[in-house]
């Protein structure tokens, strides 16, 4: 059921694509082998864990290093056993903008944006950047991967930029691995991060196909004369990052607002009724094709719902409740599904970062297609789980 769930998932996107033609097949099941070889290495020998734990580690160490600054400035804040969304997953944006900067100054992240893409690039048959980005926002999250690379961003064809937009409501940020951890199996947590990036590569291909030259195909390097001197570039990082975390603040609070006000307008109408119970019957079909029946298929059709109309958090805390009496197979499908960022809200934090890093005429084109985001988004969450259910009963 769950194979037969990849190949749904997989003709509904190429359905809604809008330029069939162009879709790369071959690269498409390169990715789906890529897929397949790395969840077996990841869920069914030690080294793959522990190789992703390693990688996590460094990620979880520039948290640390931001949260320094953070509980320098709002110490009681970050005292507190739990910290608000905005100091957990906001406010570090700053530091590892700042950082990232700092290895553009020098160099260093465009030589590993050009090598590293070249790599993933014979795999996803996407440009280097696209798919640098990809490994990138498996722990940076959308914001902040967007912040690295906002230079290269500037001097894109809306086109290519829409690719990006797509990509990232599949992300995680690293600043929160540990509160998913607190709720649900690492296991499943970091076999979903990778997947959703080869997922949202291959969804991208399909929903989103790009033919870029190779003279196109570069790494865009400021000319000597454009830069700043080291501190002036070091400051500018910083402020550059408040205004995102500004931005975003903004988006998410709007955007959850709107969802409650539509929840209290159904709820006029018909007693109890929310934008949540809606979808939960929409996607209980897919929820089915997960390999899930009975109560089990309605139980996760809801927390994707709950996942879509608000965020993975509150998903997972109800999640949490009830895993002890769950099987081995729904919890695994369920956590890999609530392990991204895809939701209406994020949406608004994609718009809200594109305005910040390029002109308003280039960020329209998130704007014209928020669908394709809530496709990409779902599709991936979706794929993702369907392979991990394939190893897990």
């Amino acid at each position: 059921m769950n194979a037969i769930g990849v190949l749904v998932v997989l003709g509904i996107v190429y359905l809604l694509s809008p330029n069939k033609r162009n879709v790369k097949w071959k690269f498409i099941v390169l990715l789906l082998i890529v897929e397949f070889l790395i969840t077996w290495f990841m869920l069914s020998t030690k080294i793959g864990t522990w190789t992703i734990n390693k990688i996590a580690s460094f990620f979880t160490w520039l948290i640390s290093c931001a949260n320094e600054g953070i509980s320098f400035v709002f110490p009681s804040a970050m005292a507190n056993e739990h910290v608000d969304f905005f100091f957990s997953a906001l406010m570090p944006i700053i530091f590892i903008i700042t950082f990232f900067d700092i290895l553009s100054y020098f160099g260093i992240l465009t030589w590993i944006i050009d090598k590293v893409g070249w790599l993933i690039a014979k795999v996803s048959g996407l440009p280097k950047l696209e798919s640098f980005f990809s490994i990138q926002m498996m722990f940076l999250g959308n914001t902040e991967a967007l912040a690295v690379v906002r230079q290269q961003l500037s001097v894109l064809s809306q086109q290519r930029l829409l690719t990006f937009g797509i990509m990232s409501m599949s992300s995680i940020s690293g600043s929160i691995i540990g509160a998913y951890l607190s709720m649900v199996p690492a296991t499943y947590v970091f076999a979903a991060i990778p997947l959703n990036c080869l997922n949202a590569l291959l969804i991208a291909n399909m929903l989103n196909p790009v033919e870029v030259s190779k003279e196109e195909d570069i790494v865009f390097v400021p000319e000597k004369g454009q830069r700043k001197d080291f501190f002036s570039t070091v400051s500018n990082s910083m402020l550059v990052g408040i205004r995102m975390v500004i931005v975003i603040t903004a988006m998410v609070i709007g955007y959850v607002a709107l969802t409650a006000g539509l929840n209290g307008i159904l709820g006029f109408f018909v007693h109890g009724l929310t934008i949540q119970k809606i979808f939960s019957f929409i996607f209980s079909p897919f929820a089915y094709l997960l390999g899930l029946s009975g109560k089990d298929t309605m139980y996760v059709a809801q927390l994707m719902g709950i996942k879509l109309a608000t965020n993975e958090f509150v998903a997972m805390l109800d999640l949490k409740d009830k895993i002890s009496t769950l099987a081995p197979h729904t919890v695994a499908v369920a956590v890999t599904f609530l392990t991204s960022f895809a939701n209406f809200s994020t949406v608004g934090m994609i718009y809200g970062t594109f305005n910040s890093v390029v002109d308003e005429e280039k960020s329209h084109i998130i704007g014209k297609n928020v669908w394709k985001l809530l496709v990409s988004g779902m599709a991936v969450s979706l794929m993702s789980a369907m392979v991990v259910g394939l190893f897990i009963w």
